[in-house]
């Protein structure tokens, strides 16, 4: 007999909604606590999911993956994505990623570890002992120019803030989640900061387009391709570049933040990194061989994803009726999946809320279920750029501790904002001293 997953009550059809938009994270880990590995709601005639189990997660994302589509937030992503690599689906989706895949191999990403610290370089040099700066925009900066120099060979040095600030506005209406598309004004005026430095890329490299060897030329080859069924379209080309330039660096710039914050939180793991730093690479700057060495910056990067994952949530809508684990999931359903939430289940990260590096020592990764730890989603829909993320991490925490101690301002508050990446509402800012 199948089984049925426990219901959640409700006193009228919309509360689960309300409560999912008054605190994501709090309503998702009250679902895991209360109702274990799956729970089921209504939100009017509609059916959700929530699934809390590792096999049921790798059921939605990689072993019935065909049988859904992607949901939550879809529309209002494609609003400025379009439909690029993050939203479009099936043949046309396997196809965008085909296109992409070869630039995020390890050989192209080894190509790509000396820009990385020559970018971290330069954004250090202003900085000064003592100075107060805020260290999320300096991560979103250095991995947008990263991002922009190492996949489209742009150089963003000039638009840096307007794109920041521009993101910053159109992201803000991920915080509303239940409200209907930005159709405001400032929205569309954002969306159009947002635009201007991305066609005025695809502008210049037009006419020069076959002399580079980079993932930008590789769309424009498939874009000029007239008469042919690959033919991208204007409007796709932008998408395709503008989602691929976003994912490329918000992730690792959020992911990056949070490993400052737990950091100094931690002084006594800064000290270690510290160590670990000055024993691999001395004087000089760090390379990409370097990278496999800094085993300890590879911990710390792992823990901060499993605190404090980018990807907060992955939503997925049934197209058929389908089984997940043993349960029965009906076409049109939804199904809902927090690595924030599982990523602290302490039925595999004991103490979960404890920063304890030492839990991606492989004896304690061996013992745990692969799907316990997703940040970077799974199966066809998972992150092309994620041995890119690895990289750039460990070489850019690599090289600030080199030359910087970072620590988050005291008392400053601390408060998770949940729009389309998981966010510290209100910046980190820190002060520095110098290592000189």
């Amino acid at each position: 007999m199948t089984p049925k997953p426990p219901t959640v009550p409700s006193d009228w059809p919309f509360a689960h909604a309300y409560s999912f938009r008054r605190d994501p994270l709090a309503f998702m880990s009250s679902l895991a606590r209360d109702y274990g590995d799956i729970a089921h709601y209504e939100v009017g005639t509609n059916q959700f999911y929530y699934l809390n189990h590792p096999d049921l997660i790798k059921d939605l994302l990689v072993t019935q993956d065909r049988q859904f589509i992607k949901y939550f937030n879809v529309e209002r992503t494609r609003e400025f994505l379009g439909n690029g690599l993050f939203v479009s689906e099936g043949e046309f989706h396997t196809r965008q990623r085909r296109i992409a895949q070869p630039f995020f191999h390890h050989q192209r990403i080894a190509s790509y570890a000396t820009k990385i610290v020559q970018l971290t370089m330069q954004m250090c040099e202003p900085w000064k002992d003592a100075d107060s700066l805020d260290i999320s925009k300096e991560m979103n900066r250095v991995t947008m120019l990263i991002a922009a120099q190492t996949l489209f060979g742009a150089d963003f040095a000039k638009e840096t803030e307007q794109v920041r600030i521009a993101l910053n506005e159109i992201l803000d209406e991920f915080d509303h989640t239940m409200l209907p598309p930005g159709e405001s004004d400032d929205f569309q005026q954002a969306l159009k900061r947002l635009d201007e430095p991305i066609y005025s890329m695809l502008e210049a490299r037009r006419p020069t387009f076959d002399q580079h060897d980079d993932l930008l030329s590789s769309l424009m080859q498939v874009h000029l391709a007239e008469g042919t069924a690959d033919e991208m379209t204007d409007r796709q080309l932008r998408d395709e570049a503008m989602t691929i330039f976003i994912a490329g660096h918000e992730t690792t710039a959020n992911a990056l933040s949070w490993t400052w914050y737990l950091l100094s939180e931690h002084p006594e793991i800064a000290k270690a990194l510290r160590e670990e730093v000055d024993a691999v690479l001395g004087d000089r700057l760090a390379t990409f061989e370097d990278v496999p060495k800094l085993q300890l910056a590879e911990r710390i990067f792992a823990e901060s994803l499993r605190l404090y994952p980018p990807l907060w949530i992955i939503g997925r809508q049934a197209m058929a009726d389908v089984k997940i684990g043993p349960y029965d999931v009906a076409k049109n359903s939804y199904c809902f999946v927090s690595p924030f939430v599982m990523q602290r289940d302490p039925r595999y990260f004991p103490d979960p809320e404890k920063f304890n590096p030492d839990r991606w020592l492989p004896e304690a990764k061996a013992e745990r279920p692969k799907y316990s730890y997703f940040p970077f989603s799974g199966g066809s829909r998972s992150c092309l750029g994620e041995n890119f993320a690895w990289m750039e991490g460990a070489l850019i925490m690599a090289t600030v501790v080199q030359n910087w101690r970072v620590k988050v301002k005291p008392n400053h508050t601390i408060k998770l904002q949940t729009n389309l990446t998981l966010r510290s509402r209100y910046g980190m800012p820190v002060v520095l001293e110098s290592r000189e």
